[in-house]
């Protein structure tokens, strides 16, 4: 069951459908669209009404083959479950870039802008049928993360969550739109297991020092150790596997990351 949040959004132009499931990468031209998109706005899509009701076999058919609702209990308890969340992910780079480095990973990228998440549908179809058996670990949804969270993950369920080069929302009246904030990270620690690892990156020293500074001051988060943060094979995905990355690097820019772990509280 779904809760519908309006009308969905437009299919995606058929040309390029056809040319994914033939394995050939969709153009960007087709799929232009705004750099951001307001979170506080109301959009049109379907969102879950809890995690139980998010229909895995539409995004993963190779782990998920069959219609959920036939799956025995035991069985569905033992299925694999989403581990990593790419909140804001574009078009998709992040994505590709850890499906290899972790086949055998459930991953999702969240969307708000609905013609860059059709973009990122089929640039999945196309590697899957260009690379078979490679790229059934990673898929994309439409959504705001800002709001909907807790309908598509278990407590507990994540072990990594990236926010790679957000929208800054310069303006101090526009800081609450940002997808870092002391009471997101509430509902993002809730969907976190301990150990997991968030990892933001931005070009833009301000909100760098904003994320950081949430991050240091909420209780259920530390700072990863610099001596792990070089020894992970994530980090160096953050500066290169998106187009936003690419280009600070053409441009020689800057970059701020903040990579903090989920902690345990006695109280938990």
């Amino acid at each position: 069951m779904t809760r519908s949040n309006g009308a969905s959004g437009g299919a995606g132009p058929q040309q390029q459908q056809a040319s994914a499931a033939a394995g050939k990468l969709p153009r960007k031209r087709f799929y232009r669209a705004r750099a951001h998109s307001n979170p506080l706005s109301d959009s049109h899509f379907p969102v879950p009404v809890s995690p139980d009701e998010f229909d895995l076999s539409q995004h993963y058919p190779r782990y998920f083959p069959g219609d959920k609702g036939g799956v025995a209990e035991a069985a569905a308890a033992a299925a694999p479950r989403i581990r990593f969340a790419d909140v804001g992910c574009g078009f998709g780079g992040l994505l590709v870039g850890l499906s290899t480095l972790f086949p055998d990973t459930l991953m999702i990228g969240m969307e708000l802008r609905d013609k860059v998440t059709e973009y990122v549908k089929e640039r999945i179809l196309a590697l899957r049928a260009s690379n078979p058996g490679q790229y059934d670990n990673i898929s994309v949804v439409r959504t705001n993360s800002m709001k909907y969270i807790p309908n598509y993950f278990r407590k507990a369920q994540l072990t990594k969550m990236f926010f790679l080069f957000p929208d800054p929302h310069f303006k101090e009246k526009n800081h609450r739109r940002r997808v870092i904030s002391m009471q997101l990270l509430d509902e993002y620690a809730y969907v976190m297991e301990v150990g997991g690892i968030i990892y933001t990156i931005t070009d833009v020293e301000e909100l760098g020092e904003w994320m950081r500074s949430c991050l240091e001051k909420h209780p259920l988060f530390e700072a990863v150790p610099d001596e792990e943060i070089k020894a992970d094979p994530v980090v160096k995905l953050l500066s290169t596997a998106t187009e936003e990355g690419q280009k600070v690097a053409r441009n020689g820019g800057q970059t701020f990351q903040a990579i903090f772990r989920r902690i345990s509280l006695q109280e938990e």
